[in-house]
């Protein structure tokens, strides 16, 4: 079985948040899914629980960032292609998120990034397979 993850991010409204995500694309898993958590498949093996601040907090005895403030991760996806970056930046852009850094253009890298509903920081990458050698 391969490694799963997944990322547990607090989130002030829980549906704004599934709200948002829905419009990039994204689904739910209904069995993990209730008025406290929401299990946004991003694919086979990643996941992100967005939590309603008040469970979150339950997993922690430290306190939830403010991320109006400060940064607690920084949440790469990988794409299949410079147009598949910039759908899901723009459309993200588009439904309540907001820009995070410039385009990063690094030889046959090119990534985008912008900040979810609830401040936490997405960077969405391609990079070109013929030039990564194995």
């Amino acid at each position: 079985m391969p490694t799963m993850i997944f990322v547990n991010l607090p989130v002030k409204d829980l549906d704004r948040s599934k709200d948002f995500f829905t419009k990039l694309g994204y689904t739910f898993n209904p069995q993990f899914t209730d008025e406290n958590a929401a299990c946004l498949v991003i694919s086979d093996t990643i996941y992100a629980m967005l939590l309603t601040e008040p469970y979150f907090q339950g997993f922690t005895k430290r306190q939830i960032a403010d991320t109006a403030t400060t940064i607690e991760s920084i949440v790469c996806l990988s794409a299949d292609s410079r147009e598949d970056v910039d759908r899901l930046v723009n459309t993200a852009l588009t439904s309540g998120g907001t820009p995070a850094n410039d385009t990063m253009e690094q030889g046959p890298m090119y990534g985008r990034s912008f900040m979810d509903p609830d401040g936490h920081h997405w960077e969405v990458m391609y990079m070109d397979p013929a030039a990564v050698q194995s």
